[in-house]
C-alpha cells in the first residue's frame, strides 16, 4: 500500500504577485525604473547543471520559473509598467531541455503587461530605461550591475542626440526584503505545508532509526518524504548528525555509523513551491533516552518552551535569544556543567562553550530569510505575519573537564512559528519533541 500523499495547497495567484509589483512601484519615485534578473542554470560539471532554483526576490514579483529571466518594472509607462525578458522559442532546444513559455506565455501566464524573448533585449532595454532618472537593481548582483552599465554606456554614446541614461543607481533590496518579511495568506499556506511535509519527513525517521543503520539512511527516509508530497528536495543541506557529529552545527556529511546509546541530531525541511520548512528534532537511536541525554534534553526543551510561549507582537527576537541563554545557563549550572551565578556566566560569556549560535532566523522563501534585524538601531519588534524559528540548543565537547556522561551529546530543537495578532502559531506541532513521546512513537516500529 503506498504511502498518502496530502492534497496539494493552492498556489499564489498572478493578482498577487502584481500586487507585489504594484506596491514596490508605489514606493519609488515616477521617474526611475526596477531592473531585476532571474537566475540562470549552474554547472555541476562539464554539461550537466544543478536542478534549476529560481532567485527568490526574481520569484516573490513575477512567480516565473525559467532560467535566464529579467524583470523590469517601469512607473507610469502607459504601455505597461512589467515588462519581462525571458527565453526564446526555440523547437530545437525545447526538444532536449523542456517547453519555453516564450513572450507570448509569458503574457498569459504571469501577467506581465508587455514580454519580449532576449534576443531583443540589448535593444529595447535601452528605449525602455531613457530619460528613466533612478534605476533601482540589486546593487550586490554583478549580472544586474554589468547589466546597468552596459546600458548606460550605449545611452551616454547617444546623449549628444537626446539620450537620458539613469544618472543613478540606487538598491532595491531594502525594499523588496522588507515587503517579503510580512508573509501574506497565501504565503502562510505554503509555509504550512512545507512544514507539515517537513514534520511527517521527521517522524518518518524517528520510525525508521536503529543502531546499524548510517545517517544517510534516515537522510534518505526524509527526502523521500518531501519528494513524495511534491516538494522540490530539502530547502537546504540535510542534517543528520549522529554521536559527536550533532555537536557540528553544520554537519552534513551524513556518512557516520548509528550507534546504540548515542542520539541522533537531524535539521532538515522541505521546500514547497519554493518555501522553505526548518525542522530540528533529537533523539535516541536505540529509541530510549539514557538518564544523562534526558537530563540535557530537558533543560533544552524547557527551555524551548518557555521561549515559544512569549512569542507576540512587540517582542524582540534578542529578547527571545536573552531569555533562552538564561535559560541554558541556569541550566548548565544545575548540571554541574558551569558554576558560580547565572548572571556572572552569562556576562563572561562562559554558556558559549556550549550554546554558540541564534536562536531565532527569518523563514519564508529563504530558509534564512530576508528583513532587517534591527530598525533605527534598535532591534525588531515581531509583528503579525512574521515567519521566524525557534532553535536553542546545547553542545557538549569531549573535553577531560566536562562529566564522562556528558560528553559529546548535541541536542537542539527547532520549530517554525507565525507570528499572529495575539501570540503565535507553531507549524511544526506535528512531530513529538516530548521525550516520552518519541520514545512512543519510536517503539511503535
Amino acid at each position: 500500500m503506498l504511502p498518502e500523499i496530502l492534497p496539494r495547497p493552492a498556489p499564489i495567484t498572478q493578482h498577487e504577485y502584481l500586487s507585489r509589483r504594484l506596491a514596490l512601484m508605489a514606493a519609488l519615485p515616477a521617474d526611475s525604473a526596477v531592473l531585476l534578473p532571474g537566475a540562470s542554470l549552474v554547472t555541476r560539471s562539464r554539461d550537466s547543471e544543478f536542478p534549476f532554483r529560481q532567485d527568490s526576490d526574481f520569484h516573490y514579483l513575477t512567480g516565473f520559473s525559467e532560467p535566464d529571466a529579467l524583470l523590469l518594472l517601469l512607473p507610469g509607462r502607459l504601455e505597461g509598467e512589467s515588462v519581462l525578458f525571458c527565453q526564446d522559442r526555440n523547437p530545437l532546444m525545447e526538444a532536449w531541455t523542456g517547453y519555453r513559455l516564450g513572450a507570448e506565455g509569458a503574457v498569459r501566464e504571469h501577467g506581465a503587461d508587455q514580454a519580449f524573448e532576449n534576443a531583443e533585449r540589448g535593444e529595447r532595454l535601452e528605449a525602455l530605461l531613457d530619460g528613466r532618472h533612478t534605476l533601482y537593481l540589486p546593487l550586490d548582483s554583478p549580472e544586474a550591475m554589468a547589466i546597468a552599465e552596459e546600458v548606460r554606456s550605449a545611452l551616454m554614446a547617444r546623449a549628444r542626440r537626446g539620450a537620458c541614461p539613469p544618472e543613478v543607481l540606487a538598491d532595491v533590496t531594502p525594499l523588496l526584503h522588507e515587503a517579503r518579511l510580512i508573509k501574506s495568506e497565501a504565503e502562510l499556506v505554503l509555509l504550512r505545508h512545507a512544514a507539515t511535509i517537513s514534520a511527517r519527513a521527521h517522524v518518518r525517521a524517528m520510525r525508521s532509526a536503529r543502531p546499524g543503520l548510517d545517517e544517510f539512511h534516515l537522510q534518505a527516509e526524509l527526502e523521500h518524504e518531501f519528494r513524495w508530497q511534491g516538494g522540490s528536495g530539502p530547502a537546504y543541506a540535510s542534517i543528520v548528525g549522529g554521536g559527536v557529529n550533532a555537536c557540528v552545527l553544520h554537519y552534513i556529511e551524513n556518512r557516520a555509523p548509528l550507534r546504540d546509546g548515542d542520539l541522533v541530531l537531524i535539521d532538515a525541511g522541505a521546500e514547497f513551491d519554493l518555501y522553505a520548512g526548518d525542522i530540528t528534532r533529537t533523539f535516541p537511536v536505540n529509541g530510549s533516552f539514557s538518564a544523562s541525554q534526558r537530563a540535557l534534553y530537558g533543560v533544552v526543551l524547557e527551555v524551548q518552551e518557555r521561549a515559544l510561549a512569549a512569542i507576540r507582537p512587540g517582542v524582540t527576537l534578542v529578547e527571545l535569544h536573552d531569555g533562552v541563554v538564561r535559560g541554558l545557563t541556569e541550566g548548565l549550572i544545575g548540571l554541574g556543567l558551569l558554576e558560580g551565578e547565572v548572571q556572572a556566566r552569562i556576562d563572561d560569556e562562559s554558556y558559549r562553550r556550549f550554546y554558540l549560535h541564534s536562536t531565532s532566523h527569518w523563514l519564508g522563501l529563504d530558509v534564512h530569510d530576508v528583513g532587517a534585524y534591527r530598525q533605527g538601531g534598535e532591534p525588531r519588534v515581531l509583528a503579525p505575519g512574521m515567519v521566524l524559528t525557534v532553535e536553542p540548543g546545547l553542545y557538549i565537547p569531549a573535553d577531560a573537564d566536562i562529566p564522562e556522561v556528558f560528553r559529546s551529546i548535541g541536542i537542539r530543537i527547532e520549530d517554525d512559528v507565525v507570528v499572529t495578532t495575539t501570540g503565535a502559531e507553531v507549524l511544526t506541532a506535528g512531530v513529538p519533541k516530548q521525550m516520552e513521546e518519541i520514545e512512543a512513537l519510536m517503539a511503535e516500529k
